[in-house]
């Protein structure tokens, strides 16, 4: 495939970069080494920066104020943000709004898409939307609540609206999010996902916090009425939305795990041993190049897998022999395995300075961290392309 980026994706990095620039590295404390430590709420000025650059409408279409972009466009933008540790939910707004965008209603674009792009809706969404499971494993149910006289029934007063009950965990910035994308099944197996405020009645957080020590949520819902545009029930959209969130974490990883390698490159050019710089010692050299290895995989299998994602590009026979699950299982294993190895030989090359809490090797460690586990086990997803290639067979 070819690997040269548009005109209107390179604008775009070029935008991300002039946002990033002068961000600091995300200080929030690891409570593995500051107990009780949590953040707040995520960088609103960030956040208005971003959306005076129009990189939160980059994937909307140009009906909503939008740039029309690709995945490939956001996972660029995304790849800048985490080289600075940057705490805003942009991959999970842009999600969750392309998902709306190609999968819901009209009227729920329209009132939703514009306030997106502006930045003033900000949106979430549940930990099954980023990691998948089967429709029977999701721990939300949806029913039909046809009728019931009311609540939140539809505004066109046809009572054809949607029960959520059960509890989702893992939940990132839900706490200032607008509205949050909770993946659910159906009576009939179906997943589903559905667009639900944050001070709906019946919806209520409890407080959990992430290895990063970012709070995420625990969100209950007992008894949620929804209207029948609020949940997202056509073929594929939940199974999308979670692919999106799975690439658009390989390029949070990628992009962490650059920035990581370049602080490495960086100390052990100046740090000496017996004379010499460390970096020119072979067992420092190798270690350093296995790693730039790793990071060179994870990126080739990431736009291999954003690519897929892209418009007309998702089903078996078009743009591969896979279904795009798979390149997003082989971009996932080279994301979590390398993002993992990257951090771990920093830690290692850097020494006992790579410990100081007054420098940001630490923050770089336990966001790969959390990473690593929202992405889940390379082993799962190497069980999962076996599945695929056994039905799929290569030839």
């Amino acid at each position: 495939m070819d690997f040269t980026f548009t005109e209107e994706q390179q604008a775009a990095v070029e935008a991300a970069k002039a946002v990033f620039s002068g961000v600091a590295p995300d200080g929030v404390p690891s409570p593995a080494l500051t107990p009780g430590a949590v953040a707040e709420a995520f960088d609103r000025p960030l956040w208005a920066k971003l959306a005076g650059g129009d990189l939160l409408s980059l994937v909307l279409s140009p009906r909503y104020g939008g740039a029309g972009l690709d995945p490939i466009a956001l996972c660029l933008v995304l790849r800048e943000s985490a080289k600075v540790l940057a705490r805003v939910p942009l991959l999970e707004t842009s999600a969750v709004a392309m998902a709306v965008e190609r999968y819901g209603s009209t009227e729920l674009s329209e009132e939703i898409l514009p306030r997106v792009g502006r930045g003033e809706l900000v949106l979430t969404v549940g930990a099954n939307g980023r990691t998948g499971h089967d429709p029977a494993e999701l721990a939300v149910a949806a029913r039909r609540d046809a009728g019931h006289g009311g609540g939140d029934t539809d505004e066109d007063g046809d009572g054809d609206g949607w029960v959520l009950d059960g509890v989702q965990t893992g939940v990132p910035w839900a706490q200032c999010a607008d509205r949050i994308a909770i993946p659910a099944h159906t009576d009939d197996g179906r997943a589903v996902f559905a667009l639900v405020r944050r001070d709906h009645d019946g919806l209520t957080l409890a407080e959990q916090i992430s290895t990063s020590g970012e709070r995420f949520a625990e969100v209950s819902l007992d008894s949620v009425r929804i209207t029948s545009r609020e949940l997202i029930d056509a073929d594929g959209a939940c199974e999308w939305l979670r692919q999106v969130l799975a690439t658009g974490t390989c390029a949070l990883a990628l992009g962490l795990g650059e920035a990581v390698l370049s602080m490495t490159s960086e100390y052990t050019g100046k740090r000496e041993q017996f004379g010499f710089p460390v970096a020119t010692f072979q067992a420092v050299a190798v270690q350093a190049a296995d790693r730039y290895i790793d990071l060179r995989a994870m990126e080739a299998t990431l736009w291999q897998a954003a690519w897929r994602l892209g418009p007309a590009r998702g089903s078996a026979g078009v743009g591969g022999p896979l279904p795009v699950s798979g390149d997003v299982a082989v971009a996932k294993i080279w994301a979590s395995e390398g993002v993992r190895r990257v951090v771990q030989t920093a830690q290692h090359l850097h020494g006992g300075f790579g410990a100081d809490t007054d420098y940001p090797l630490h923050r770089y460690h336990a966001w790969a961290k959390q990473l690593e586990l929202s992405l889940g086990p390379a082993a799962a997803h190497e069980e999962a392309l076996g599945d695929l290639l056994a039905a799929h067979p290569l030839g």
